[in-house]
């Protein structure tokens, strides 16, 4: 596949690493020499210039590219390239490093493809090594929206239940299911659930607790409890 990325700084090298070691073709975009100059020095293709103007995006292809990532620091860049590279049929990613407030994210997320949210990311991965164990946050989906990989413990009130006789909160949807160690798949309703098994479960805040221990069973800790608030700052 082919991508173009806007913003050569530390998400927008970082993921475009990614993608060439994956394979992909990956033509980068600042206007920052000692951006461009570092970029080029690991081989990349460059483009001079600013990655909000119709004329740059054409000279790193984005008319041949598959999906663009605006991942500067600049919203304003980052919303115009998108609706650039929207307009050629591309997939679009948009980075937004404001707090995240739930007006943003509508604003912007009706335009693009996919917003993320780089610092959110990385509080994530810290989340899940500070709680640790038995509850893994995957992805925040919205402002009130997580993904969470929960793992069934012998305290777990539903061990031996099956998938048809779980009973999550109203705001918790069983997405995925995995044995033990094998590969996540889509749950059927006769599969029962044993110590070490996964699920893969979407579910709002103020329910996760409630979700945390019926699969779980065991109290959440303060780190725990900030995990199920979006408690990262």
């Amino acid at each position: 596949m082919r991508f173009v990325i806007i913003g050569a700084g530390r998400v927008g090298l970082r993921t475009a690493r990614v993608l060439r070691d994956e394979g992909h073709e990956v033509t980068l975009i600042d206007r920052d020499e000692a951006k461009v100059r570092r970029a080029r020095g690991e081989e990349f293709t460059v483009v001079v210039g600013d990655g909000s103007r119709e004329d740059v995006l054409e000279e790193a292809g984005v008319a041949e590219a598959d999906a663009v990532g605006a991942l500067t620091g600049d919203l304003n860049v980052n919303f115009s390239a998108s609706l650039i590279a929207n307009h050629y049929g591309c997939r679009t990613v948009m980075r937004i490093d404001e707090e995240y407030r739930e007006e943003i994210y509508q604003k912007y997320a009706t335009d693009v493809d996919e917003v993320i949210y780089p610092e959110r990311l990385g509080a994530i991965g810290a989340k899940n090594a500070l709680v640790g164990g038995t509850i893994r946050a995957i992805a925040d989906i919205a402002q009130h929206l997580q993904v969470v990989e929960l793992t069934i413990t012998d305290e777990a009130p539903v061990e031996g239940y099956t998938i048809s006789e779980l009973q999550l909160p109203a705001n918790a949807t069983v997405l995925a299911f995995g044995k033990n160690d094998s590969p996540l798949e889509i749950p059927t309703e006769d599969v029962s659930l044993e110590t070490g098994d996964r699920l893969v479960v979407l579910a709002d805040f103020e329910v996760l607790d409630d979700v945390r221990q019926i699969l779980v069973g065991e109290q959440p800790t303060q780190a725990a409890a900030n995990a199920g608030s979006g408690g990262v700052s």
